[in-house]
């Protein structure tokens, strides 16, 4: 089995080669530790983790990140000697990262599931326990990993409409890997019965909640000043403003199209593009230009270039780790990759600013939490595009209705929040029954 998944691996690894190596291409700064994903790690990677107990966790890209961040937040005070190593995939994400988490946190890329590449990063990091959050299973990495007899941790662990169904064809490859789970922590108990179903073992399943209402906690001081930046492009203060967040392709020419009707009805309307990928920034700029949209790129904001009044009717964000700060200033937020794509992006963020959310019909992804969202009137989903505009007149119309949207918004991710903590308790009982130091619960 093993030597069939690693012949079949390099074909397809082969044929999307030119596709991925274009795509970190166009996010940029590629070059850095790109060596690192193929297991090399330099003399500063290993000397600081030398001689330490050491806990890899790995965040695919920016949304597992944050989520990782918030359990290395909490799980250091109580395993202050254990050494953390976070890897991630993604060049955004890894940036996020450097940002995020303080020097002594080892960052790093993970290595691409070639036997060869995985055998060398393993030897090289040498780590006591792995941590992954959410399901991006990768076979040569967890039997090389469970060879070493290391503690397996499956966090924040959900299954989508996709992944479910391939999973459970695939039995007799992910099956024993799904078994070698040290302990899981399911966002809620229908993920939990699925798990098991794939071959989790049953006592290793924990119904812990869904972390990202706890990643969406705002914390520290904000990094932009989105007011000013507003000022500056001539948005009269108090003006409404749309924030279309982690946008798809096509979504953004379907929100320019609008524009112009909901500008008739709201001359002071504004509104804010921030695309999922920010190297989609060229092409959707060529889509505003098409539709006539005076607009600005968020790189081209400056101080010394100011606007005049309602001469700017859009800002196009093209820089990445914004989009909290923009949230925080919306009227109204519009979340991406739920009209033209399947899916749906993070409503959970917005949510937990009080911020009135509107999403499409394709949120499969982030189902449950749609669900309690819509059960207790803290969100609105949207049939079709249609629906996606008539919505924002009606609710731009009623700072009332806004304002209710938003305070059941934040109390759902408030009562929703505290699965941190039960996964922190996941994992720190495990790795103490593996004589790992504890430090007493103060």
């Amino acid at each position: 089995m093993r030597t069939v998944y690693n012949i079949v691996f390099i074909f397809f690894f082969i044929l999307s080669a030119p596709y991925y190596f274009l795509k970190m291409w166009r996010r940029g700064n590629w070059r850095p530790g790109f060596r690192q994903r193929l297991g090399e790690y330099d003399t500063r990677v290993r000397q600081a983790i030398t001689n330490r107990h050491i806990l890899w966790l790995h965040a695919v890209s920016v949304g597992e990140m944050n989520v990782c961040v918030q359990v290395i937040r909490a799980l250091e005070p109580r395993m202050p000697n254990l050494k953390i190593v976070v890897s991630t995939t993604t060049t955004t994400a890894m940036g996020e990262l450097q940002k995020r988490l303080p020097a002594h946190v080892t960052k790093i890329y993970y290595p691409i599931d070639r036997r060869k590449y995985v055998a060398s990063a393993l030897a090289a990091i040498h780590p006591h326990a792995f941590a992954l959050v959410e399901s991006e299973i990768w076979p040569n990495f967890l039997w090389q990993a469970r060879a070493r007899d290391l503690p397996l941790f499956l966090i924040n662990a959900r299954l989508s409409e996709r992944s479910f169904p391939r999973y459970k064809k695939l039995g007799f490859l992910f099956r024993p890997l799904f078994a070698a789970f040290t302990a899981v922590g399911a966002q809620n108990e229908a993920d939990a019965g699925k798990l098991r179903e794939l071959g989790c073992q049953p006592d290793a399943v924990h119904v812990v909640g869904n972390l990202k209402f706890d990643a969406a906690k705002v914390e520290g001081r904000p990094l932009l000043d989105v007011p000013a930046l507003l000022a500056q492009l001539g948005v009269a203060p108090g003006a409404p403003v749309l924030v279309a967040g982690s946008t798809h392709a096509g979504e953004e020419d379907l929100l320019a199209a609008m524009l112009p009707r909901l500008r008739a009805r709201f001359p002071d309307f504004f509104l804010i593009l921030v695309p999922r990928h920010f190297e989609r920034a060229p092409t959707v700029a060529a889509q505003l230009n098409k539709r006539g949209v005076d607009f600005v790129l968020r790189s081209d904001v400056s101080l010394e270039n100011r606007h005049d009044a309602g001469s700017v009717e859009c800002l196009l964000v093209n820089t990445t780790g914004e989009l909290r700060y923009f949230y925080e200033h919306a009227t109204l937020v519009f979340v991406g990759k739920s009209l033209t794509a399947k899916g749906g992006q993070n409503p959970i963020e917005p949510a937990a600013l009080g911020k009135p959310v509107v999403f499409g019909p394709n949120m499969q992804n982030f189902a449950d939490v749609v669900k309690i969202f819509l059960a207790r009137d803290a969100a609105v989903q949207a049939r079709d595009v249609a629906e996606v505009e008539s919505t924002f007149v009606d609710l731009l119309s009623r700072p009332e209705r806004r304002a209710q949207l938003g305070q059941n918004a934040l109390t759902v991710v408030r009562e929703n929040q505290g699965a941190v903590n039960r996964t922190v308790d996941m994992i720190v009982k495990h790795l103490g029954e593996r004589d790992f130091y504890v430090a007493p619960q103060k």
